[in-house]
């Protein structure tokens, strides 16, 4: 699944705007950059996107009017429905709005959004967001029950990057690589009984050194006694997640959580192969500007299946891309903001 399209209408301070995630020939792009200072809208944008996806479709809580705000975005599914030529349309679900032109239609497609709400309950349609608030306290690796909450992809929970019960990621960045090691050491020993938790070990170990790399650390594997994923940085000195610097940790936090997202929503696919959207808010957070001008390229580098849809107010990030990948957030006169893609978006 990857999104192509979205449109914020009365949604914070957007009034009426239509934002595009795809190409000229319409295909959903690897990656958005969505650029601007504090205050236009950034997470707002990305709030209304995890608010409107197959499987989770609910009213956004940011509206700018009287008016019920809505948010109606265009999915391209990929292998969550290999078939299907065309996008899904999923829409706030608002008695009162409509997104087609006639009630017979309008009420195909909302026949249509709930039959993929119900599909998507099975598996699938993978889709995470990471907040700008995020912190990594220091707790020890503790783990129960994997199947039912690491390993267990839920697409009915909410995925608002501005969601303060997950603003702490330590303990879910740990149990992702804690348990990606252990499952595919228990597969090479013939605990596997046919679910490839292998591709899982090997995707995991891959993604973190891929990422971690940028700032010069590397993953060396788990502690072996209390099971604490372990670095080793450019001197050969092995450090603990907890002992990392700050910016290393929001690094491998990029890596390992998506990486168990996939796994969760396509067991048994590498997850180097599998689908799904990735939003992070200000990815550039405590980044040295040598990493920011490569830390999108290696995100895609580390999953390649993945549409990243990152916000950021540096301008190294932005100009690391292509200006079509851009998307401006600018505010005129008044609480109005203007968005700008292409050429204009690096100008303005």
């Amino acid at each position: 699944m990857r999104l192509v399209a979205a449109r914020l209408i009365g949604v914070g301070p957007f009034e009426d705007v239509e934002l595009p995630f795809a190409d000229e020939a319409g295909a959903p792009r690897s990656v958005t950059v969505i650029h601007g200072g504090g205050g236009v809208g950034k997470t707002t944008m990305l709030t209304a996107l995890a608010s409107t996806r197959p499987g989770y479709a609910v009213l956004p809580q940011v509206p700018s009017g009287d008016e019920p705000p809505a948010v109606i975005c265009e999915w391209m599914l990929g292998a969550d429905d290999p078939s299907r030529p065309h996008s899904l349309t999923v829409a706030t679900p608002t008695p009162t709005f409509r997104v087609e032109a006639t009630d017979a239609v309008e009420a195909v497609r909302r026949k249509e959004q709930a039959l993929f709400d119900r599909r998507a309950r099975q598996g699938g349609f993978a889709f995470l967001a990471i907040g700008a608030t995020r912190w990594f306290s220091r707790q020890p690796m503790s783990m129960n029950a994997p199947l039912r909450s690491i390993a267990r992809y839920d697409v009915r929970t909410p995925a608002a990057p501005d969601d303060a019960a997950r603003t702490d990621l330590a303990r879910e960045t740990k149990q992702a690589i804690c348990y990606a090691d252990i499952a595919a050491a228990l597969s090479e020993a013939g605990g596997d009984r046919g679910r490839h938790l292998h591709r899982l070990g090997a995707a995991m170990r891959a993604a973190l050194s891929e990422v971690s790399g940028l700032a010069g650390f590397r993953y060396r594997g788990l502690d072996a006694a209390s099971f604490e994923p372990t670095f080793v940085d450019a001197d050969g000195r092995s450090l603990s997640f907890d002992e990392l610097p700050t910016r290393v940790r929001h690094l491998v936090s990029f890596a390992a959580l998506p990486v168990r997202t996939l796994w969760g929503a396509y067991p048994g696919v590498d997850p180097r192969q599998a689908e799904g959207v990735v939003c992070i808010d200000e990815v550039d957070l405590h980044q040295e500007p040598a990493v920011i001008s490569r830390l999108l390229a290696t995100l895609c580098q580390a999953l390649p299946g993945v549409q990243w849809i990152a916000t950021s107010s540096s301008a190294e990030l932005a100009a690391s891309r292509d200006a079509r990948e851009v998307i401006a957030l600018r505010r005129e006169s008044g609480e109005r903001v203007e968005l700008c893609t292409g050429r204009a978006a690096l100008t303005h």
